[in-house]
């Protein structure tokens, strides 16, 4: 089946369970390659049940609708083939994986993703996010600061040229300094030909990102869409239906 013909990311009236309690109910949402889609809502909205659906994470249980990715429905297949047909989720908490070198861990997972990587192309790719090659015989993320590990899934975001990066509120306690990275690495992501969907609980920082489209979660639904003026209606009225 050749899907929607759609590029990118594409969901489909998409309802997704998490525990027998259906969270999504129904949402539409497109996520061009080479686009920004800022996707903002309240707790407990269903932002972050989207990206552990699109993954394929097995808790999360599609109950109707449809997730495609360059027209190809992913929809039944297994998380590592999701990751090996483009698909990039970074995480907001990253865990620690003590003992197992960093440099050991991007090559493992380049090759579950269909990659093969020279030692000498690790390092630069480290540098672009601003850390040093020393931190490739480390253990993957031991000892790592939140900023760093944050750095870290941006180096893997930009090593794995997947199709569509999910960034699931990777803006989450930085410094200003940090801001500034996320914001020009996410755009250097988008620039490589990914779709990024850029799950945040910041209206400021997607002002700095300026995406190409913000859509609206509340309730499990999409309540509203559009540009940069989404968001000032959201600060000044709060979040639709959503009690203030």
């Amino acid at each position: 089946m050749g899907g929607l013909g759609t590029d990118g990311l594409y969901l489909d009236k998409l309802r997704v369970s998490v525990n027998g309690r259906l969270v999504l109910k129904g949402v539409t949402l497109h996520v061009p390659r080479g686009r920004i889609v800022g996707l903002v809502g309240p707790n407990g909205s269903g932002k972050t049940t989207l990206a552990y659906a699109v993954l394929g994470h097995p808790l999360y249980r599609v109950e109707g609708g449809e997730i495609y990715l360059d027209g190809e429905p992913l929809t039944g297949l297994k998380t590592e083939e999701r990751a090996r047909r483009g698909v990039f989720l970074a995480f907001q908490s990253p865990p620690e994986i003590p003992g197992l070198a960093l440099r050991t861990f991007l090559r493992e997972v380049a090759a579950k993703r269909g990659l093969s990587l020279e030692d000498e192309e690790l390092p630069r790719y480290l540098r672009l996010v601003g850390l040093e090659e020393g931190y490739l015989d480390r253990g993957v993320h031991e000892g790592f600061s939140g900023g760093e590990r944050k750095r870290l899934e941006f180096a893997q975001a930009l090593l794995f040229k997947p199709k569509v990066a999910i960034l699931d509120e990777v803006d989450s306690g930085l410094d200003l300094e940090g801001v500034r990275l996320v914001v020009s690495k996410t755009r250097e992501i988008a620039e490589s030909g990914a779709g990024v969907l850029f799950i945040s609980h910041n209206p400021h920082v997607l002002r700095l990102l300026e995406p190409d489209e913000v859509v609206v979660l509340v309730g499990g639904g999409v309540a509203l869409r559009g540009g940069l003026e989404v968001l000032e209606e959201v600060e000044k009225k709060g979040y639709p239906g959503a009690g203030g």
